[in-house]
């Protein structure tokens, strides 16, 4: 890697450098940057405007980044009311969202930290962080790796490895806020999620501990259709998670996206047991400009965040998100672009 292919990005208000990787391969550009060990930028050759959300400068991203390319962790999603029990003994975390529990690993979470390059290359970088015991009130010293590697044929690949010297709870995931078509919204795209039941949630977004079925509901998703679309005259707010599987599997097909504008099209490839499929409607509108000057705001993008389903460590059934020393937790995606 050349030096036009690492630059610093910015500095953290505590002084801290943030470093910017760009990466190509496969008809893919990817700029990373090790804050938050987010995707910065993610190109497709023969289509102009940028595959994400995110910003030009670094200083925009502490301030107004909604987890823009992110790694949220050390466990992505919401705990309820931030509780949680281990081993006979009950943890509180901080309750960053008021009220409601605990999100994305907290105010200063793994995707709001900076991480450390440990190797780069032309199509690979791999970063690392620690997060340390009693951050935010989780037991142990975390160590989590993220390699982002470019492959053949339009692969995003993003691998996470994650250990422990403490029995803790891991989970984390690439939170990137896709756009197909580079339009002010996304609505405009076609899905399909493989997934015959969704975790069903409260008014709180929390789950119940159910599982609903997404047959004869707006929330089917199994056929390709509108991201668009209404249920009993209002429209349909995604922001849940579709059940894959009951447990971690080999890497499968569980999910594609289409801009019927631009005819690109993004496929999922995940080992992962759940897919969390966020419309983006929580977006605000952001009064700084993102990637070539473009304005955010409601379902400027889409997030289709692969991991283990939300609050599984207080519900019976769900998929183990508890990681103990001598274990190592590997959480495998591809992200799959290509243009017709």
């Amino acid at each position: 890697m050349t030096g036009e292919d690492l630059e610093l990005f910015g500095k953290t208000e505590t002084g801290e450098p943030v470093y910017r990787v760009r990466l190509t391969g496969g008809g893919l550009t990817a700029n990373v940057i090790t804050w938050g060990a987010a995707i910065q930028d993610l190109r497709l050759e023969g289509h102009e405007p940028p595959l994400v959300l995110g910003f030009e400068n670094f200083d925009e991203y502490p301030v107004h980044s909604q987890y823009f390319g992110a790694t949220p962790g050390r466990c992505a999603n919401r705990i309820s009311g931030g509780r949680f029990a281990l081993d006979g003994k009950q943890y509180q975390l901080e309750m960053n969202q008021p009220g409601i529990g605990h999100l994305h690993g907290g105010t200063d979470g793994l995707g709001r930290s900076n991480w450390t390059i440990v190797e780069h290359g032309t199509d690979k970088v791999v970063l690392r962080i620690t997060d340390p015991d009693g951050r935010a009130g989780y037991p142990g010293n975390c160590t989590v790796t993220a390699t982002y590697q470019l492959k053949d044929e339009g692969v995003l690949s993003v691998r996470y490895e994650t250990t422990t010297d403490q029995p803790t709870l891991a989970n984390v995931c690439q939170h990137s806020y896709f756009n197909l078509d580079g339009r002010e919204d996304a609505l405009a795209h076609d899905i399909m999620i493989a997934a015959d039941h969704l975790v069903e949630v409260d008014e709180k977004q929390l789950p119940t501990g159910k599982l609903t079925p997404v047959a004869g509901t707006a929330y089917d998703l199994r056929e390709m259709g509108p991201m668009n679309r209404q249920d009993g005259g209002s429209q349909v707010l995604f922001d849940h998670n579709y059940c894959l599987s009951e447990n971690r599997v080999p890497k499968r097909s569980v999910a594609l996206v289409r801009s019927i504008y631009s005819g690109v099209s993004m496929e999922v490839r995940t080992t992962e047991p759940g897919i969390q499929f966020y419309a983006g409607f929580k977006i605000p509108q952001i009064p700084v400009p993102g990637l070539e000057g473009r304005r955010y705001g409601p379902f400027a993008g889409f997030c289709l965040e692969t991991q283990i389903w939300p609050d599984a460590i207080n519900h019976e059934g769900f998929p183990n998100v508890v990681l103990r020393p001598g274990e190592t937790l590997v959480q495998d995606t591809d992200y799959v672009f290509s243009k017709s």
